[in-house]
């Protein structure tokens, strides 16, 4: 048996005989190939000419759609970064995802962005609030309580701070008022010993004159006299 060259056939007419009969037996070996291995399969043929001939198991269309899945598929997997920057990038898409839910949440709960919420949704959205609202209002309460117990503590600790400095004052006052008592019981002490010293000195000049006045009658040359020296008289004049 001879084979066939395989190469292009110059001649046109016979080209296109072979290219008919080629294609018919393709087609067929295909169904074939589906029938027996139960595959899937699509065959799409352009001629020279342009014109389309396909042949598939199924549909052409969700065999080609399926093929640009896999392949996609296939440079995603050869693209794809390593598993490190994939874990990444994976935390990140959720943070932003819970970033832009928090996003809304707080929208909706300032009073925004509510035209798309049915009644259900609104209902729930209001019970959210009244209770935040709640739970603000106890802590707010709570918090001025506080306040003030302490600062009525503060102020019991002030007023007595406050007394036991009126105490100590009251202590000193007393003090500075004892001692200056006795140093004028002191002064008043000194001055009446001074006033009776300064008598007994009068008292004394006094009997002194009295005693020169009674005796000037006698004779001079008595200052003289032996027994008053030795008597030891005193001497007046």
């Amino acid at each position: 048996m001879t084979k066939i060259k395989i190469e292009k056939i110059e001649n046109l007419p016979a080209r296109q005989m072979t290219f008919s009969k080629r294609r018919q037996g393709l087609f067929k070996k295909a169904g074939e190939l589906s029938v027996l291995c139960d595959a899937e399969v699509a065959v799409v043929v352009f001629s020279s000419t342009g014109k389309l001939y396909e042949s598939s198991s199924s549909s052409t269309k969700d065999v080609i759609g399926r093929y640009k899945l896999h392949t996609e598929d296939v440079e995603k997997g050869d693209q794809q970064p390593p598993p490190e920057l994939q874990l990444e990038n994976d935390e990140c898409m959720r943070l932003n995802k819970e970033l832009a839910d928090k996003i809304l949440e707080l929208r909706l709960m300032e009073g925004q962005d509510l035209e798309e919420l049915n009644i259900d949704e609104l209902q729930r959205l209001e019970n959210r609030i009244e209770g935040g609202l709640s739970r603000v209002l106890q802590t707010k309460d709570k918090r001025i309580m506080s306040q003030i117990l302490e600062l009525e503590t503060k102020g019991a600790e002030l007023t007595e701070a406050n007394n036991q400095l009126r105490q100590r004052l009251g202590m000193l006052s007393d003090g500075d008022g004892n001692r200056a008592g006795g140093v004028a019981l002191e002064s008043e002490i000194s001055t009446d010993e001074e006033e009776g010293m300064a008598s007994e000195s009068a008292t004394s000049s006094t009997g002194c004159y009295s005693t020169g006045s009674s005796t000037s009658s006698l004779d001079d040359d008595s200052s003289d006299n032996p027994l008053s020296l030795k008597l030891g008289l005193p001497r007046c004049g």
